[in-house]
């Protein structure tokens, strides 16, 4: 064998030296490429084999992020290392060259290499319960950029042959580009840290930006943008640091409260209130919901009402019973014996300002059901059973007039005449 040995040696050195370069050159490249095309499987192999048989899990996330992988490839990346200088032939300066650009590349791998593992990483925390709360991806992300910044200076230091300080004293100077370069990195960077400290955003919550059209669930964060998922469908992404340069509204207090507001008036018609009658009184004393309301009530008014009995024309000073005040009792009492209502939080039915449209009658109250559904399903019947039961208050809800009321109102003809007008009845003449 050592005979062989001796006897290739031999032949190679009595060759001319450019074609002893050319040989040690294709003898090494052949050497490179089968590490990568033959060991380096089978070392994936083995790991992945290895793997397999481990009962831990984050061995297999690591796998899963390629972090092997890419550090496999510093196998055929060593071997060309370790070569080049073996090659015959070769000039001090090409051979220095080549030497630095490979030990570049290297350094390029370990820096893809904690890319993968900084992933991994995250994935894992990810799994975690303060992952809900405690979102790191923009962390992470800034963890990756700090790891190219310095791979890249160490790379552009190899070749140039220089000290990596060298490089690292002349930035100095180039603050203000870099500044102007990164600047909604920079200020995405720090808005990031404020959103995460401060639990302002996370995955899975919704919000609304309507600046930027954004009203949907947040599935991202990053360290550049957020990503919004609107109810649409349709995808909003949104600088980061535009999240405290601009006001948006969270709904994520609502699901963790249990509870979800209705705000919604009904508008009475004003012609339609007027005092209730003694028969209509004893009558409401009936609903299971006003029984109470109404002995307490008319037990208040006769105690209050007591001095002006027997005076006749002090009458306009008595208190007495509304509809509208009864129907106000009727719906308080109904909510606040609602099932679907949520008791703990605020239950209020309150008169607003009459308008032009009428007397605003307004409901407020929570659910105890923040599913968008199943709310409005709650807020639906609620409103359904309200506006059926107002009429034996003898009240009315305020309607704009159409033009087929308008029509009735002034006696036209709504079904025929020249071009639709109709003719005026004959009632009245």
């Amino acid at each position: 064998m050592n005979d062989t040995f001796r006897t290739l040696q031999d032949l190679l050195f009595a060759q001319p030296v450019w074609l002893q370069t050319i040989v040690g050159l294709a003898l090494l490249g052949v050497a490179v490429v089968a590490l990568h095309l033959l060991l380096r499987p089978v070392v994936l192999s083995l790991v992945k084999w290895l793997v397999d048989l481990s009962p831990i899990e984050w061995d297999g996330t690591l796998f899963d992020h390629h972090v092997p992988h890419r550090l496999s490839r510093l196998i055929p990346l060593l071997a060309l290392r370790v070569g080049l200088p073996m090659v015959p032939g070769l000039s001090d300066g090409l051979t220095s060259f080549l030497t630095r650009l490979v030990s570049a590349t290297m350094i390029l791998v370990v820096a893809r290499t904690i890319d993968a593992l900084l992933s991994a990483a995250h994935s894992l925390y990810q799994r975690t319960e303060m992952a809900a709360t405690r979102p790191i991806k923009s962390y992470v992300q800034l963890v990756k950029l700090v790891v190219y910044l310095i791979a890249g200076v160490f790379i552009i230091a190899r070749l140039a042959n220089q000290s990596p300080w060298f490089f690292v004293s002349g930035l100095g100077a180039m603050m203000a580009i870099i500044l102007i370069i990164f600047r909604d990195t920079l200020l995405s960077l720090v808005a990031s840290i404020q959103l995460s400290n401060n639990d302002l955003i996370r995955v899975g919550d919704w919000i609304e930006m309507p600046q930027f059209g954004a009203d949907g669930d947040v599935v991202d964060i990053a360290l550049t943008s957020v990503k919004v998922v609107n109810w649409d469908k349709t995808t909003t992404v949104i600088p980061t640091h535009k999240f405290l340069d601009n006001s948006f509204k969270n709904w994520r207090g609502m699901f963790e409260l249990g509870g979800r507001r209705i705000k919604r008036a009904i508008n009475i018609n004003i012609s339609s209130i007027r005092f209730l009658t003694e028969e209509e009184i004893e009558r409401f004393s009936q609903f299971v919901l006003l029984k109470d309301y109404i002995a307490r009530k008319v037990a208040e008014l006769q105690e209050y009402n007591e001095p002006y009995a027997d005076d006749p024309d002090a009458i306009v000073n008595a208190r007495r019973m509304t509809n509208v005040g009864t129907l106000r009792a009727y719906i308080a009492s109904y909510l606040h014996n609602h099932p679907r209502i949520h008791q703990d939080m605020t239950v209020l039915v309150r008169q607003l300002a009459p308008n032009p449209e009428g007397l605003p009658l307004e409901l407020y109250m929570f659910t105890n059901d923040t599913r968008w559904s199943q709310y409005e399903d709650i807020q639906s019947d609620i409103f359904d059973h309200i506006l059926a039961i107002m009429p034996e208050f003898d009240l009315e809800v305020y309607q704009r007039p159409s033009g087929r009321d308008l029509g009735h109102g002034l006696g036209v003809r709504t079904d025929g005449g020249p071009h639709g007008l109709g003719v005026m009845a004959d009632e009245g003449r």
